[in-house]
């Protein structure tokens, strides 16, 4: 598993297709994909929005099940524990949620890329 990550509109997908070799229409959009994707896709961006997707139906991510079912997954992800805290408490919890999810994620990832202005750097492995 990969985890590439970094603010809003930096290019991480672009960035992400283009080190690992894979065509746009190989990827998956996380939010409007089915749930399932996530374990067929060789890479999900958006993956915060599948996290919001999932709180929203009630739903929780597994780890362990993804690990199991797509250990090769690319997972592009926005950072959101950034700025103004929202007034929102679904917003707070959703915030919260995603960026445990993506410190879990990034604990078990063989490699984790930050990308910032589309230049990516490598923060683990690689």
């Amino acid at each position: 598993m990969i985890l590439v990550t970094g603010g809003c509109f930096q290019g991480k997908t672009a960035y992400a297709c283009k080190t690992f070799g894979i065509g746009r229409e190989e990827a998956a959009d996380g939010a409007v994909c089915p749930p399932e994707e996530i374990y067929k896709t060789k890479l999900l961006f958006h993956f915060h929005e599948y996290i919001r997707r999932l709180m929203e139906t009630e739903e929780s991510f597994s780890l362990e099940a993804l690990t199991r079912k797509n250990p090769e997954i690319i997972l592009v992800t926005n950072e959101l524990g950034y700025g103004v805290v929202p007034t929102d408490r679904f917003d707070r919890a959703y915030r919260e949620k995603t960026g445990r999810v993506c410190c879990q994620v990034a604990r078990e990832a063989k490699q984790v890329h930050r990308v910032v202005c589309g230049i990516g750097t490598v923060i683990k492995g690689g």
